[in-house]
């Protein structure tokens, strides 16, 4: 998109106002760090813009809090105490989640992962919210753990005006063919090469 202009407008009859309006469809995908980064600030403008933001992490452990994680809880609170900004929600594996009472065998995790996945499916379905950020969705899906022709068909046919961030690497061609947007992070230096560790405000 030259200058942030089309390159071709399909003859589909719809107006620049509802060019402006239409639920998408973005895959983060890609070997190199940068991609839950991208899709937490895409909704941190979401959240300026008013959405309901829905966050699910699907392996990062619930003892794992990620930067963005405290700076988007804190706006939501915002939200509740003044009225600015969207309303927001962080769900993550071991916190308000079955596999949290689970043992932690494959097949919990991956039963856990199916029951995260239908509650995702019910709010889709129901028009719950108008952000999801789906972190590293990609491997219960790559593992086989969740269907991924049904991921897609009820990505594809959910209703009204939800956008929707999935990260992780090795996504399927599935999700990936029927994405609007999909961006692949690829490596061309990382600090870890070097024998540099993660740091507080980069990695987390």
């Amino acid at each position: 998109m030259p200058q942030g202009v089309p390159s071709t407008v399909p003859a589909d009859g719809l107006t620049t106002r509802q060019r402006r309006r239409r639920p998408l469809l973005l895959v983060h995908t890609g070997v190199n760090k940068g991609k839950s980064t991208a899709a937490f600030g895409l909704a941190l403008r979401q959240w300026t813009a008013g959405s309901s933001i829905a966050v699910f992490q699907f392996v990062k452990s619930a003892k794992w809090r990620v930067g963005e994680e405290t700076a988007l809880r804190a706006l939501g609170d915002v939200h509740r105490d003044t009225g600015q900004g969207g309303p927001v929600e962080w769900h993550k594996m071991g916190e308000g989640w079955s596999w949290s009472r689970k043992a932690g065998t494959e097949s919990d995790h991956a039963e856990a992962a199916r029951e995260g996945w239908a509650e995702i499916r019910r709010r889709l379905e129901a028009g719950a919210h108008d952000f999801y950020v789906l972190d590293e969705f990609t491997y219960p899906l790559k593992w086989g753990w969740i269907d991924v022709d049904e991921v897609v068909e009820v990505f594809t046919h959910r209703p009204g005006y939800q956008h929707i961030v999935v990260t992780g690497r090795d996504a399927p061609p599935a999700l990936t063919d029927a994405a609007d947007l999909v961006t692949e992070m690829t490596k061309i230096k990382h600090p870890m090469d070097a024998g540099q560790k993660g740091q507080k405000g980069i990695e987390w």
